[in-house]
């Protein structure tokens, strides 16, 4: 693959300004080699204004519109793509324009893994265009791909990887999140079927990658949820749980060999320690423990102050698609994997 350092910029522009798109933005803005020449809202709000405005910086001289066609005018190298859903007509329209993506959403990440129909059309706009699509992140992407990958690297036996994810919600001021669409301070008792299956669609894909790519025989996906209660009536930024109330939960996917995990991703969301079951809770970050040869056992702490998190937590999903954007636009045609391309790294000057 041609070296990134050697083209001295890449024209970007960024599709949607959410959590996630703003910080992309501002990460593009502010990165030595890309130059932001684009991008599109969703919203007739925020159309027309100057970029730095929806992500928080100066005047960028650049206008935002709701057009597509204005996207595939300005004929950019790549497209930082994070808008919560996914518009299989756009993606096509942009790759098959001979347009790059980098993409925050899960839909890409492992091919096989893809819905048949998806993957032929977005195979077939690569082809046409000349052009490369690549999903990543912090969690899938960079925790269940990259990291294991060069943890790995150090085995020559691999009997098992696990990564653990910790997020302490104590102290995040989103009661409609987490009381509404998490469940937090319910009386269930089981998981949602959908929501596991969007969880198997997201994590799946991203341990299958892995498996495959350092040749683990895996025989199936499994894929479960369970609750733990508050002992005690607690008060959080969100609100108050009840004694009783649902104030942690914890989600499993894994593949497995023989029945056995060889690779497992298990998220620990939690709102207090004091519950009605004992889940090692640890600070928020990561742990991944492989066993092997030469066995690993790792732990990643965000060490982020509460009131910091929600100005900082999206740096760690948008900044390695940010990072990508130069590795992306230099490779082969196709639908590209964190295993097709080189370490992703940074440039700072």
């Amino acid at each position: 693959m041609t070296e990134p350092n050697r083209k001295a910029s890449y024209r970007v522009v960024q599709w949607a300004t959410g959590n996630i798109g703003s910080r992309t933005l501002r990460g593009a803005a502010e990165h030595p080699q890309l130059d932001v020449v684009g991008v599109l809202v969703h919203s007739a709000a925020k159309s027309g204004l100057d970029a730095g405005e929806v992500c928080g910086l100066p005047p960028l001289g650049v206008r935002t519109t709701t057009e597509l066609d204005d996207v595939l005018s300005l004929k950019p190298d790549c497209v930082l793509y994070t808008p919560r859903e996914l518009d299989a007509d756009d993606v096509c329209a942009l790759l098959a324009a001979g347009i790059n993506i980098v993409a925050t959403r899960t839909d890409f990440h492992h091919p096989v893994a893809m819905d048949p129909t998806l993957r032929s059309r977005v195979e077939a706009a690569c082809d046409e265009g000349g052009s490369s699509i690549h999903s990543t992140g912090s969690s899938p992407g960079f925790v269940t791909e990259a990291l294991p990958l060069v943890l790995a690297s150090l085995q020559r036996r691999l009997d098992g990887l696990f990564i653990d994810e910790f997020a302490d919600l104590s102290r995040r001021p989103s009661p409609e999140l987490l009381f509404d669409v998490m469940g937090f301070g319910g009386r269930g008792e089981t998981f949602d079927e959908r929501r596991l299956a969007s969880l198997r669609a997201s994590f799946g894909p991203s341990l299958r990658l892995v498996a495959d790519t350092l040749g683990l025989t895996v025989d199936q996906s499994e894929v479960h949820g369970e609750f733990a209660h508050a002992r005690s009536r607690t008060s959080i930024a969100a609100g108050v749980l009840e004694a009783g109330t649902v104030a942690a939960q914890r989600v499993t996917v894994a593949w497995t060999r023989a029945s056995r995990p060889v690779l497992r991703f298990r998220a620990t969301w939690y709102c207090t320690e004091d519950l009605d079951r004992d889940w090692d809770l640890r600070d928020t970050g990561w742990r991944l423990t492989v066993d092997g040869d030469a066995p690993l056992d790792v732990t990643v702490r965000f060490p982020v102050a509460s009131e910091n998190a929600a100005s900082v937590y999206p740096s760690y999903t948008a900044n390695r698609a940010v990072n990508a954007v130069p590795w992306v636009c230099e490779a082969p045609a196709g639908i590209r994997t964190t295993a097709d391309l080189p370490h992703v790294v940074s440039r700072f000057a």
